[in-house]
This record gives structure tokens, C-alpha cells and sequence, in this order.
């Protein structure tokens, strides 16, 4: 018998070509689509493109090899000895976009989303961060791409490549059967694959490098546990240069031979609405905000029509298989409406973060759930609740990132010893469920030596009929510390003015005195960013300034909170 090993180091061969997929789970999967000519990829209302799986591949291809006939020599060599370089695509959100992103993955760069709005300041910082070489860019967003293009020159002394890929889609579908996907090695699922900066509502904006592994990963999990089908439809509104709007309502999409219907621009619920009463969208995702606002229109401009039209925008609702919720779970009085409206299924809760993907989730199977908590724990993940010290809590996921680029001393203060990544934030668990007490930064206030938790605080003023949002913020103040200041926008139908006594007599059956806001300001509407959050530092210098505002009102009352 012969002794002699195998040689398993026999390198695969290489096969590539004009109509050549790289060797990936994604392609692979997206090829198999293709062959199904019912199945559209991608209706884009606010840019007017509508595409099948087959056009959608075919312009994939077409953009791609722009890429290689295009890119400078040095940055086409990188993509193939595996060093990788870094290429800004930026948004808006849509059919352009879309290619952008998967002819980057198919030419082999780290791609990195960039929101169309972007400032200079913010573009420079993360150019300089992800190094960013070159810039993909939809039409709409052409003049941000020449200031992006010229920051590069300016701080790298070389020319980037600027790709308008507007001008070229649509390309005549090529056969089904000239689609290739690579006999040669499997892409390498840890090689980075795309950047995804942090909202910097908690500092500064990071870098977070996702594994190329993950997009396929991320895309499979939600499809299985969401129950996503082809020919179902989602609408897309969300921002794509945050995780959230290429994880949950992109990318399990595509990998499922589903269509996204694409509608960029300012959230207008009326829009939603209308798309609903035709009773063929099956998904929507969204963030408390939204579902505020969409539940504000019902009440408002939906209820007092006629019957059998009231009836026609219920219907399409309850058709819905599912609406999710991330970021926050909806107050209770809210979840409770849109419960009620569709016959007892909730609105379905997700909690996660750029770093460790989704960690606990509501299933869709299960309309049991506490609506205040954000769910059970999502499957593979595996989390610990540390309140003795910073990182409150903590997870290990394998969707998570893989780092921070370059900041390497920021990725090793992100994990403990045992490799969890700190969140930080609080959580608390009852029984197999979630609740999530806010942030340890921002959201634990201590006012008075009491600790305080700003959400529970916010989802009471929430849950009052005569607010349309609401953030809570700790003040500073010599007394007690902190006082619990609330920034509230008002539902102007319902009421015009508040008083700062009136809001404590509307809480004080929910809430302990020493919870009860004694600072308060109210807006038109709580400054939010892209992706509706609130950056907490920045409103606390913006509404309530050292030097103080007309607009704020106090609380002077011996009463306001007790004392030690």
C-alpha cells in the first residue's frame, strides 16, 4: 500500500471572462433566478427602472467590465492578488445603486456605501479612513461624486476612477444560459467585502469591516426566518450606506428571487399607504418612527372616508406577511393599534447593531411577545449581561464585523477577554425575552442618585395620545446631576401647546416622581438623521444650550423630585 499524501495544494484554475460570475454562493444563486423570467429584481418608482433578474445580471456584467477596462493598472492588480481596494458607491437607495454593489463584488473591491448628502468634512474623513480609491456613482448623485473624486486627488496625489453608471443600464438582455458562474476557488469568505460607518449618534463614525462571507450569510438567515418567497415584494425606503438598509431589506430580497420596490426621498406615509391599499406588498421595514407616522395618517386621513375604502387600505395591511421594527420596540399603546388593526398580529421587533448584526428578533409565528420587548434571541447568537461594569451587553455573532479599519485599538477595547463585543447598551431579560434599557452612555441617566433609563421614559411619552415623538436627555445641573429633560413634537390636531406641569399630570400614573421630566422643550419635529435616530450629545447642546432658550421650560416646584 503506498504511503505517499495527496497533494491537496494543487491551486484550482483560474476562469474568468467577460460573462463570468465569481465563484460565490450569491451569484450562484442570483444565476438560478435569472432563469425565471416572472421573477422581477428591482422596480424603481422614484427613478423609473423596472428589471428582471435576467436584466439585472446582464447589467451587473456590463458594469463590472467597465470597472476592468477603466480602473488605473495598480488598483486592478490589487483586486487580484487579493490585497483589495476600497470603492465608494454611493446612494440614494435604488436600481442604480443596486448594480453598483454587486459589480463591486464581482470585480472584487471592498465596497464602501456613502450617503448621497454626505458633507465635505464627513467624506474626507471617511475617504481617509476606508481609503477609498475610486468612486461608483448613480446619475443623481453625480455632482457629490466630482467633490468626493477631487477629495481623493487631493489627499492620495492620484487620479480615481469616477464611474457614472447611470448612462449605462438597461443593456439588452444577454441569454440566460451565457450567465457563467467560475469553476476556479471559492471567493474567500473572510477577505473584507464592504465598510459600513457607524450613524455617530454615540461618537465619531467607525468603519466597520463586514467579511464577505457575511453577505450571503446575512442574506440566507433573514430568508429562512422571515419566510421570504419569490415573487413577494418589499418596499424600501430605508438609507443604504447603514447596515440596515442592505441587510435586512436588500439583501435577503435578491437571495430569495423576490422583488424590492425601491422609493427614495423624505418617508411620506401617505405613499406607503396608498402602495399598501393595492394589496400586493408582502414586507416592509421600518423604525418606530415611521410606524408613528403611518399609524398618525390612518387616524388622521384614512379613518372618516367611506367605508368600503377604509376597508381596501385594512385589506392590503393584513395581506402583509410581515412589517418589522428595528432600532427600538414601538410603544406599548402603539404596537397595541397596529395589533389590533391586523387582527392580532404585531408589528415584529428586531434589535442589533452595525458591529454584531441582529441579536434578538420577534418570530414572525409568535405574536405572543411582550410588545415592550424587542424579542428572543436571534438563532447562532449567543449573548451574556454584564451590569457590573461597562458593556452591559455583550454578544458574539457570526454575522457580526470583523473590525474596525484602522483602528485597531478601537476593535480591542470593543470585545472583553473572552471575545464578546460590548454593545453598550443595558438590557434586562424576563424569562426568554428582551428589554433593552437604553444606552450606557446617553440613555442611563443619574438625576438625583436615582439611575434612570431614558427609553422607558420615552415610550410613556410616546404612548400619549397627543405626542408625535418624543427623545429624552439627561441636562446637566448642579443640584441633582442631571435632570430628565424631554424634547417633544405634538400631534397639532389633537393639541397645540404643553406645559412642563401639564406633561408630568399626563405621566405621573405611569411613572415614580423622581422620573417624571422636570426640563422641557417642544418642537416641530425631533431632529432625527438618515436613518431616524437621534444623536443625543448633539441634542442636548442644540436644545438646551448653556446659555439657555426662550422655549425652555422648568420645572421650579419643591415637589419636582424627591430628595435622598
Amino acid at each position: 500500500m503506498s504511503t505517499s499524501k495527496t497533494n491537496h495544494e494543487q491551486p484550482t484554475p483560474r476562469h474568468d471572462g467577460p460573462n463570468t460570475f465569481p465563484n460565490d454562493y450569491f451569484f450562484g444563486t442570483l444565476v438560478r433566478s435569472a432563469y425565471r423570467d416572472d421573477l422581477i429584481a428591482i422596480r424603481d418608482i422614484t427613478f423609473g427602472y423596472e428589471a428582471t433578474y435576467q436584466q439585472f445580471l446582464t447589467d451587473v456584467l456590463y458594469v463590472r467590465n467597465l470597472m476592468r477596462n477603466r480602473m488605473p493598472q495598480q488598483q486592478l492588480e490589487a483586486t487580484h492578488t487579493g490585497e483589495g481596494i476600497s470603492v465608494g458607491l454611493i446612494g440614494p437607495g435604488g436600481y442604480e445603486f443596486v448594480v453598483g454593489f454587486f459589480a463591486l463584488m464581482a470585480f472584487g473591491a471592498v465596497i464602501v456605501p456613502l450617503a448621497p448628502g454626505i458633507s465635505s468634512k464627513e467624506a474626507l474623513h471617511l475617504v481617509q479612513t476606508a481609503k477609498i480609491s475610486s468612486i461608483v456613482t448613480p446619475s443623481a448623485s453625480l455632482k457629490v461624486a466630482n467633490e468626493i473624486s477631487e477629495l481623493i486627488s487631493r489627499s492620495t496625489a492620484q487620479y480615481p476612477m469616477l464611474l457614472d453608471i447611470g448612462q449605462y443600464l438597461m443593456q439588452p438582455p444577454l441569454p440566460v444560459d451565457e450567465f457563467i458562474v467560475s469553476s476556479g476557488a471559492y471567493s474567500d469568505p473572510n477577505r473584507p467585502g464592504y465598510i459600513i460607518f457607524t450613524s455617530g449618534t454615540s461618537g465619531p463614525p467607525k468603519g466597520c469591516v463586514m467579511r464577505r462571507g457575511a453577505i450571503y450569510d446575512v442574506a440566507v438567515t433573514f430568508s429562512h426566518l422571515y419566510n421570504i418567497r419569490g415573487k413577494d415584494t418589499t418596499l424600501h425606503t430605508l438609507p443604504v450606506h447603514h447596515a440596515t438598509g442592505i441587510h435586512i431589506s436588500l439583501l435577503p430580497f435578491l437571495v430569495s428571487g423576490a422583488c424590492i420596490e425601491f422609493r427614495s426621498g423624505p418617508f411620506r406615509p401617505e405613499e406607503l399607504w396608498d402602495r399598501i391599499r393595492e394589496s400586493t406588498l408582502h414586507y416592509f421595514s421600518g423604525v418606530p418612527t415611521m410606524y408613528s407616522r403611518l399609524m398618525d395618517f390612518y387616524e388622521t386621513s384614512i379613518v372618516g372616508n367611506p367605508n368600503h375604502i377604509v376597508s381596501e387600505y385594512v385589506t392590503g395591511l393584513r395581506k402583509m406577511r410581515a412589517l418589522v421594527c428595528g432600532s427600538a420596540a414601538l410603544p406599548r399603546s402603539l404596537q397595541q393599534k397596529w395589533t389590533d388593526l391586523r387582527q392580532g398580529r404585531p408589528i415584529l421587533t428586531r434589535y442589533g447593531g452595525t458591529e454584531f448584526g441582529v441579536v434578538f428578533w420577534t418570530p414572525p409565528s409568535d405574536p405572543s411577545i411582550d410588545s415592550a420587548s424587542v424579542g428572543r434571541k436571534f438563532p447562532g447568537v449567543e449573548v451574556k449581561m454584564n451590569h457590573s461594569g461597562e458593556g452591559g451587553l455583550l454578544v458574539k455573532s457570526a454575522l457580526g464585523y470583523s473590525h474596525y479599519i484602522g483602528d485597531s485599538a478601537a476593535t480591542a477595547a470593543s470585545f472583553d477577554v473572552d471575545g464578546y463585543f460590548a454593545t453598550g447598551d443595558i438590557a434586562h431579560k424576563s424569562h426568554d425575552e428582551y428589554f433593552i434599557d437604553g444606552r450606557l452612555s446617553v440613555d442611563i441617566l443619574k438625576s438625583g442618585g436615582y439611575k434612570i433609563s431614558a427609553l422607558d421614559i420615552e415610550r410613556e411619552i410616546t404612548g400619549l395620545s397627543y405626542v408625535s415623538d418624543a427623545a429624552v436627555v439627561g441636562v446637566e445641573d448642579a443640584e441633582y446631576g442631571q435632570r430628565v429633560a424631554a424634547v417633544i413634537s405634538l400631534r397639532q390636531e389633537v393639541r397645540q401647546s404643553l406645559t412642563i406641569g401639564e406633561l408630568r399630570d399626563s405621566l405621573r400614573s405611569v411613572l415614580t416622581g423622581y422620573k417624571l421630566p422636570t426640563v422641557l422643550r417642544i418642537v416641530s419635529r425631533v431632529p432625527r438623521n438618515a436613518t431616524h435616530k437621534v444623536n443625543k450629545r448633539e441634542l442636548v447642546k442644540r436644545m438646551f444650550p448653556a446659555e439657555g432658550h426662550p422655549d425652555i421650560q422648568i420645572w421650579r416646584s419643591a415637589r419636582a423630585r424627591p430628595r435622598l
